[in-house]
């Protein structure tokens, strides 16, 4: 069995990778709101707001994957008022695609972006800054603990 590959993510690569992602939607002039998948796209929507100085914001609460129990059923659990009409959809991840294909059948007008997309799920959002493969667990930076590592020589 292969070992489990990791992309660790700093805060600065995750900040340059939104100011990235919001300066190719400079030009969107008819989007107007924003509408983050909790909790992920929480992150990146701040960056965009700000950049995009776009003051209204909300929230599509969807649990799609259950860590404890390992489940993968979407539940919704909070739905935004319309379409999507002029609504950037913001997350962090799109990975199989589940959550975004909810989320587009629910406001089929919006403008989806993810600041990271694996391959199967690419398809689901109109834009992206970084591709990732399949197989690799994301460590965003408030996921992860900054703690001390002992020497390489230690470990073996």
């Amino acid at each position: 069995m292969a070992e489990q590959r990791y992309l660790t993510i700093s805060w600065e690569q995750f900040h340059k990778d939104a100011r990235t992602l919001a300066a190719r939607l400079l030009d969107r002039e008819d989007l107007n709101k924003i509408v983050c998948v909790t909790r992920g796209g929480l992150f990146p929507a701040a960056v965009l707001a700000r950049e995009l100085e776009i003051r209204w914001i909300d929230t599509i609460c969807v649990a799609s994957y259950d860590e404890e129990s390992r489940d993968s059923k979407a539940s919704i659990l909070k739905i935004p008022e319309g379409d999507g009409e002029g609504v950037l959809v913001v997350d962090d991840l799109v990975d199989s695609g589940r959550t975004g294909r909810i989320i587009r059948e629910l406001m089929p007008k919006a403008y989806f972006v993810t600041m990271y997309a694996k391959p199967k799920g690419q398809e689901v959002v109109d834009d992206f800054v970084v591709p990732v493969d399949q197989d690799v667990w994301i460590l965003f930076p408030w996921e992860a603990e900054l703690s001390p590592a002992s020497p390489l020589r230690r470990r073996l």
